[in-house]
């Protein structure tokens, strides 16, 4: 029995020492992003990606969406909004609908598009600051505009 639960506390430690440096590595690859230090935050970011952060694997799509500290590539843009998108986190649900709107990284698929993005506008902790920007963002240019129509808003 006492094999058991030291091996139960070990498994269980060993889970949270991984979160606890998932997160940090987040954090620190989050800071160095901000300060536009791409190359140095992308080792970060994807360190905390292949540990499963949702917050890493979003902005790790951002970089190869626009080509901060790598080479852009859609494809894995794409691959890492929808892993982050699958633990719905809304920033990632969001660019996961505008790559299928505009066939970036995948074939375009409207219904897919329109799933995720109702899906990102609905998100309790981000869906109305999404919702805001797009309407700001409206007049702006059509994207946003085409966003609108699809969500019926």
């Amino acid at each position: 029995m006492t094999r058991l639960f030291l091996l139960s506390f070990l498994m269980l430690f060993s889970m949270t020492m991984s979160a606890q440096s998932a997160d940090k590595l987040y954090e620190e690859g989050k800071k160095l992003y901000d300060a536009e230090q791409y190359d140095k935050a992308v080792p970060k970011l994807q360190a905390a990606a292949d540990k499963g952060h949702k917050k890493a694997q979003y902005r790790l799509g951002r970089c190869y969406d626009k080509g901060y500290g790598v080479k852009e590539d859609n494809k894995k843009a794409f691959e890492f909004y929808q892993k982050s998108a699958k633990q719905e986190y809304a920033k990632a649900m969001y660019h996961l609908g505008r790559c299928y709107l505009k066939g970036k990284g995948v074939a375009a698929n409207e219904d897919e598009a329109r799933k995720w993005l109702k899906r990102a506008v609905n998100n309790e902790k981000h869906g109305d600051d999404i919702l805001k920007d797009l309407r700001k963002t409206k007049a702006d240019g059509e994207e946003a505009a085409r966003i609108l129509t699809i969500l019926g808003k």
